[in-house]
């Protein structure tokens, strides 16, 4: 546990060099030094999510979109190369700060003037997509990269261990109405992993249904807080890349 990632001290991050992403400024709109998220992912690389919190309440002061707008300014005018990407990631699920959709429109005005030819993208965990306000928000984004480890309703209870009142069935329905959005899955093996042949049947029919532009898969790659899983194998990745690819989704291993 505690070689886990340590948790960001303020909004920007960054920039750094992203597997999926490339060079990317990180934008953090959760409490500084605290995590929030509506999961308790088995493999989060910033640890367990207390056990107090349900993703209702923040755990610490949240910036406005006026100080997230000033900080992507100031770090965008100190770059010689503007960053491929502007990256809502941070401290937990970036989509629960109440006033997510202003400070989408806030960067994006700060995007078009000081880094036109930067995308804007999101890592999420889709628990809030169903919510209109999100989907609208979400659906201003350039690269919209969102999370979906579990084929069904169990594994989701297992793997992503979602707080309660998170429907698995609302979650996929909401991200199948946003289009062009880029689904992001994590395998990993061992007793509590999601690689188990039923369970991936399972997923790429979920997939399916999601009708995603490009699935990302990927493994553990970093500490994580639970020891009942391990890295996915990576012929385990590849078969599910290959399987992907046949009915004609796109896909690819990171």
């Amino acid at each position: 546990m505690s070689d886990v990632l340590p948790l960001k001290n303020g909004i920007i991050y960054g920039p750094v060099r992203s597997r999926r992403l490339g060079r990317s400024l990180g934008i953090n709109l959760l409490p500084p030094g605290r995590k929030w998220c509506t999961f308790d992912c088995l493999y989060c690389q910033y640890g367990w999510t207390p056990a107090d919190q349900d993703g209702s309440e923040p755990p610490g002061a949240l910036p406005s979109a006026e100080d997230v707008a000033g900080a992507v300014e100031a770090a965008l005018r100190e770059l010689a190369v503007p960053p491929a990407y502007l990256t809502f990631s941070g401290n937990g699920e970036p989509t629960l700060h109440p006033d997510f959709p202003g400070i989408v429109e806030a960067v994006l005005r700060v995007r078009n003037r000081f880094a036109p030819e930067a995308d804007i993208a999101l890592l999420s965990n889709s628990s809030r997509t169903g919510e209109a306000q999100v989907r609208a928000a979400v659906l201003k984004i350039d690269r919209p990269i969102m999370k979906l480890d579990a084929g069904n309703e169990a594994m989701f209870r297992s793997f992503s261990r979602p707080a309660p009142g998170i429907d698995y069935g609302r979650l996929v329905s909401a991200l199948s109405e946003i289009p062009g959005i880029t689904l992001q899955a994590l395998f990993a093996a061992g007793p509590s992993g999601n690689l188990g042949e039923a369970h991936i049947e399972d997923w790429i029919e979920t997939v399916r249904r999601v009708r995603p532009r490009e699935v990302q898969i990927y493994t553990i790659s970093r500490p994580v807080p639970s020891r009942a899983i391990a890295p996915a194998p990576p012929e385990a990745l590849a078969g599910i890349e290959s399987r992907l690819r046949g009915v004609g989704i796109a896909a690819e291993v990171f």
